[in-house]
């Protein structure tokens, strides 16, 4: 299944994707795509559908991000060998794991806001991964049936505010807008393997980002075992994966930055695709 939100900034109402590629509407049935909803026996329900009953939603819309009240928004760092080396920084021996702010947060085609004074705004496309099944100490054979499904996203950063001024990643990762989601929560009965997936990214038409989720250090498995170790994963909790190079601050002779005026396009493989134009903030 492929869900999705349209509407309004805050008004969204959940709909899904018909095999036809028409947005049909949920609003009847549940009342969000986030929480409860996105547990096992909530999904089964909405598979039994006969989605041809449902009312079509106009494809000129706005489409929202696919999960709504998501309680956590985590992110991997490093998480391909190839970035980590254009990062000039080593390998991980464990996950590098840092969060960023649900008020980051917005559709994937929104505009993404340069802050104010900012040099260093970053592009990064993600395998996004959607929590189903909440858990502790989930053992890392058992992972992916937490899964409730995966999505594209843009782990906008700031690497000025990210690396150079002292604290954590985390001021880097969550500035408004930074968090591009969807366009589709694509289930996880839909993707066999998620490491098996190509992602890319573009700026103004130039390819930046070509990559493989193949190519993770820690693969989806080993990241929903190792974060329950130290928090309590719930259903609507995302995880932004990490990305593999091609990013801004990697590029030779020298680091290529987004500016307001631009446009980000990216997409990962059965998951859809994204465009943001990047606006001052």
């Amino acid at each position: 299944m492929k869900l999705l939100r349209y509407g309004a900034a805050g008004h969204e109402k959940p709909a899904i994707l018909d095999s036809n590629g028409q947005i049909r509407d949920l609003s009847a049935i549940i009342d969000d795509i986030a929480g409860a909803t996105l547990e096992p026996e909530s999904l089964n329900r909405l598979r039994q559908l006969n989605t041809d009953s449902l009312p079509i939603i106009p494809a000129t819309e706005r489409i929202g991000a696919c999960v709504g009240r998501i309680g956590k928004f985590i992110c991997i760092g490093l998480n391909y060998a190839d970035h980590a080396a254009e990062s000039n920084l080593p390998v991980p021996s464990e996950p590098v794991v840092c969060g960023k702010w649900t008020s980051a947060v917005v559709g994937p085609n929104d505009d993404v806001r340069i802050p104010r004074g900012s040099q260093k705004t970053d592009w990064e496309v993600e395998l996004g991964v959607v929590i189903g099944k909440g858990g502790s100490y989930i053992e890392e054979a058992d992972a992916l049936s937490h899964v409730a499904g995966y999505c594209v996203v843009n782990d906008v950063s700031e690497r000025e505010y990210q690396i150079e001024r002292g604290g954590t990643w985390d001021k880097g990762k969550g500035c408004d807008t930074f968090g591009p989601i969807g366009p589709w929560l694509v289930t996880a009965d839909d993707i066999p393997d998620p490491q098996k997936l190509s992602l890319w990214l573009e700026v103004d038409g130039k390819r930046y980002q070509n990559g493989n989720t193949s190519t993770m250090i820690f693969n989806v498995a080993q990241i929903v075992s190792y974060l329950s170790r130290f928090m309590s994963l719930q259903p609507g909790d995302v995880i932004s994966t990490g990305t593999p190079p091609g990013v801004g601050m990697g590029q030779k002779p020298e680091p290529v930055y987004l500016r307001a005026g631009q446009t980000m396009r990216l997409g990962i493989e059965g998951l859809g695709e994204q465009q943001q134009r990047t606006v001052a903030a």
